[in-house]
């Protein structure tokens, strides 16, 4: 069965689900794109060869009867866009993150359970490589039992999409109750909930800006730097989102009762931390030159990865689309279950509820 794709929202993150969703024809083809702009659906739906695109998001669950949609607008619209999607008989695919509160969440899922259909969030990077490989050396035993999980996820404010809600004080990021977080600690926080198995730990969070205030608006309260310690009754958490940092990091940390492994997500590598294995001074000498090794290693798999054009920069998405496709032909089991989003989004609650924006601006 090839599953009929609309997707709703066509920014920039859009490309990424359309040039993915391509390279899989045999599982599901993009049938229609959807903007309040309509020149934004137009242009994409020009670029990617797309039969239909429209203005009116009924309209085009009306005529298309879409198998799926892709919701990729901003949050603020996730709740509604996909209620409407489930009663005209769609599963979703929803765009970190998946509503705005815990209460939304729920809400969504119960719409799913009654209607018989599915929904799954874009947390893509928990189905890279790196995260698949860190699962196998778990499941073989070479990490022992996890003990603590440090989770780091930095972000540019100098890049292109930093710059874009530094640059207007009216982006929708600034209205969002967490606003940068809200819209970037999923990534911080889905890694953790895979080893803090606890339905509602102990949370902690201290929040704050390192940026000079010179708007004198909504850009001024938003705050950029947050960490997060995470209490269960087996496993600890530290999470660190900066936006200061340099380079930006986007790793995990998970330390064993046998090895600690580093899992790193920009340069997707996962090393485990080399420890002494000779007496005196020589056994400090050769632990930097086996981690050395795996790095090596690390770096001839993705050489390998390259040659085999299988190293692309959406390929957890890749993976992640075909899991919930198969979910839906097949019965599988969903990817990321319904649990795991609501203990996210119950974390995201209390950390915004510890670390409110409206009292940045002092």
């Amino acid at each position: 069965m090839t599953l009929k794709i609309a997707i709703v929202g066509c920014g920039k993150i859009a490309d990424g689900h359309i040039e993915e969703i391509q390279k899989m024809p045999e599982r599901a083809r993009v049938v229609a794109v959807c903007d309040l702009e309509l020149l934004m659906a137009e242009q994409i739906a020009v670029r990617y060869g797309i039969p239909s695109h429209y203005d009116s998001f009924d309209r085009m669950l009306d005529v298309e009867k879409p198998d799926v949609v892709h919701i990729t607008t901003p949050p603020q619209s996730h709740l509604f866009l996909a209620r409407r999607a489930i009663e005209a008989g769609a599963h979703v695919y929803v765009e970190k993150p998946i509503a705005l509160n815990l209460s939304d969440v729920r809400r969504l899922i119960e719409l799913c359970t009654a209607a018989g259909k599915k929904m799954t969030v874009g947390w893509e990077y928990n189905f890279d490589p790196p995260a698949v490989e860190m699962r196998r050396l778990i499941g073989e035993g070479v990490l022992g039992e996890p003990v603590h999980v440090e989770s780091c996820f930095g972000y540019n404010l100098s890049g292109p999409f930093g710059a874009a809600l530094l640059g207007d004080g009216s982006h929708w990021v600034h209205r969002l109750p967490g606003k940068l977080f809200h819209n970037n600690i999923d990534h911080l926080l889905n890694k953790i909930v895979e080893f803090v198995d606890d339905e509602q730990p102990k949370v902690t969070a201290t929040a704050y800006a390192l940026r000079e205030k010179r708007f004198g608006d909504a850009r001024d309260d938003m705050l950029d730097e947050l960490r997060v310690t995470v209490q269960g009754a087996r496993v600890s958490a530290y999470g660190t989102f900066s936006s200061h940092a340099r380079p930006p990091g986007h790793f995990l940390r998970v330390y064993g009762t046998k090895n600690t492994l580093h899992v790193d997500y920009t340069s997707r590598t996962v090393t485990l931390d080399a420890s002494p294995k000779l007496p005196s001074a020589i056994g400090r000498v050769v632990p930097a030159f086996d981690q050395a090794l795996s790095y090596l290693r690390e770096g001839g798999k993705n050489v390998a990865r390259f040659a085999r054009s299988d190293f692309h920069f959406f390929s957890g998405m890749n993976r992640l689309f075909g899991l919930f496709y198969d979910s839906i032909t097949r019965g599988a089991e969903l990817p990321i279950s319904y649990r795991d989003m609501i203990r996210v989004a119950w974390m995201m609650d209390e950390i915004f509820r510890q670390a409110p924006q409206e009292k940045a601006r002092t």
